[in-house]
């Protein structure tokens, strides 16, 4: 199919937000395991500014051994008197991991250590992807015994973080309390919650007065929760630096292939944005999606997951950051970051269905995309695509008709131009590759050569899934195979850099681009 997509460099929409620069993760733990570390510094890498990292059960009680869905720190015991007992060392090592390789706390302030919960047991759930998803909500889940006790906690907490790492670094995180507290994760009253944020973030701001906080990370656009939790914090004064929510995209797996759900993610968004700019006090607040995701579960496993280490991750990733950028503007809300809930997990079979962004140490095809969302900067440009769906079919929709998703967003920076292009569709299913006519126009060069770098993202670039197909789908790969794995998981030129000749400010890129695949095109001139 011919496709025509044209970028306007004299029309801008305004600063294109690095919102990509978050991530996350259920396991704290893996953070200085093994690969963990691997992926950190791939993270830590990605660009400027700088890269955020969330991650649950920062506060549970343990010895710091990670399992599916689980993770400890022992940072909070009690001794024979009931007198409390804190121990930072392992809530340490995972910042000073993501500080090592470039990578700044997102805090989330939770779950309820062992010692605090007023149902302590059972405390630690043994969780499998075959369990029910409502055993993990155990002794952690609980409100605390001691209100006082776990603010003195969190004022410890901060105290000693601002100690270690020195005021100015630690103004720079994103400090929140708990997750998902509309659903299972709380097992207290709506009201207690508020209390539990409440008493928080007051010992955060005890314990360093600029600290930025906020909140409160609900399951969902949050509906009557996060109302109730907006109106309770601008009423009692508690502060509210930025806000958040999550949005999850909900996959099925019909007729024997995943069909991925992106519409439930976009409508999501749309509803907490909206939620929020019904706040005057609240509408020109840092938003951050707090989770925003295609699923709900990165450690479950099952068919309609199968989309993960797959170009179908990869190309949904580019289709919805992008909508993401265009539901802020129709909103007018100042969305900062979507956090994409992905990491590792370690020592588990290669390729294994679990949402991630690496592997064994092998970055999947989803990361790059993030390396290539990392290249762009400066402004965003208006863009047009013959077939580019609108945001409104979409969010009604989905990408579910004949024709796939086949558009682009593009930056401007000094004498760089981005176009970043994809071709989606909800269904896994064989489709034609699109003949693409890109043309940029009105550059601030009006004649002469420039430079093009075109990176891809296929069944055969920047693929370490295929590539794994390919050597036999080795269990253990030897060094040699490893090696070869390696290449493939890094982010590949389609081909050599290209001199180009731009004349009265206007250029025509033709290129094929497959199904699920995605392109990065940078233009540079002196």
């Amino acid at each position: 199919m011919n496709v025509t997509i044209t970028v306007d460099a004299a029309k801008k929409l305004g600063p294109l937000k690095p919102i990509w620069r978050f991530f996350g993760a259920d396991e704290p733990n893996y953070a200085y395991m093994k690969d963990g570390k691997k992926l950190l510094k791939e993270l830590g890498k990605l660009g400027k500014p700088q890269v955020y990292f969330r991650a649950h059960s920062l506060l549970c009680t343990g010895d710091g051994t990670p399992a599916l869905k689980w993770g400890s720190t022992n940072a909070y015991t009690e001794d024979a008197q009931g007198n409390p007992v804190y121990d930072w060392t392992i809530v340490d090592r995972i910042f000073d991991a993501y500080l090592k390789n470039g990578v700044r706390p997102y805090v989330q302030i939770g779950f309820m250590p062992k010692a605090l919960s007023v149902k302590p047991e059972p405390y630690q759930h043994a969780w499998t992807p075959k369990a029910k998803y409502d055993e993990i909500y155990t002794g952690w889940a609980y409100p605390p015994k001691d209100w006082d006790k776990w603010g003195e906690l969190v004022y410890q907490w901060t105290a000693h973080c601002v100690k270690k790492y020195g005021k100015a670094e630690v103004e720079s995180w994103w400090w929140e309390v708990w997750n998902e507290a509309n659903i299972g994760y709380w097992r207290g009253t709506p009201e207690e919650f508020r209390r539990l944020h409440t008493v928080a973030i007051a010992a955060v701001r005890r314990a360093l007065p600029t600290a930025r906080v906020g909140g409160s990370d609900v399951a969902g656009d949050g509906g009557q929760f996060q109302r109730d939790f907006f109106t309770h914090c601008l009423k009692t004064g508690s502060p509210l630096d930025f806000v958040s929510f999550h949005a999850k995209g909900a996959p099925t797996f019909v007729d024997g292939h995943v069909r991925m759900g992106i519409a439930a993610q976009l409508r999501t968004i749309d509803a907490g944005f909206k939620i929020i700019a019904s706040y005057p006090e609240l509408k020109d607040k840092p938003i951050v999606i707090g989770e925003s995701d295609p699923d709900g579960c990165a450690a479950c496993q099952g068919p309609q997951l199968g989309y993960r280490n797959s170009t179908m991750f990869s190309s949904y990733t580019a289709a919805v950051f992008a909508r993401k950028h265009e539901l802020a503007d129709r909103h007018g809300v100042n969305l900062t970051g979507a956090l994409t809930w992905a990491f590792t997990f370690e020592n588990q079979p290669l390729f294994a269905g679990f949402r991630q962004l690496a592997t064994g140490g092998l970055p999947l095809p989803v990361l790059n995309v993030f390396r290539m969302l990392g290249k762009m900067d400066g402004e965003r440009l208006a863009t047009q695509s013959s077939a580019g769906l609108t945001l409104d079919a979409m969010m009604r929709d989905g990408v579910r008709s004949a024709s796939p998703d086949i558009a682009a967003q593009a930056a401007l920076a000094g004498k760089k131009a981005w176009v970043l292009v994809w071709h989606y569709h909800d269904d896994e299913l064989p489709g034609p590759d699109a003949e693409i006519a890109l043309t940029l126009e009105n550059l601030p060069k009006a004649r002469g050569a420039a430079k093009l770098t075109h990176w891809r993202i296929d069944e055969t670039h920047s693929n370490v899934f295929t590539a794994w197909q390919k050597l036999g789908s080795p269990a253990t790969p030897t060094p040699a195979q490893y090696a070869q794995l390696e290449a493939a998981s890094t982010l590949e030129q389609l081909a050599p850099p290209a001199s180009i000749t731009i004349e009265a400010g206007r250029v025509t890129l033709p290129f094929t681009l497959p199904r699920r695949g995605v392109s990065l095109l940078q233009l540079e001139w002196r």
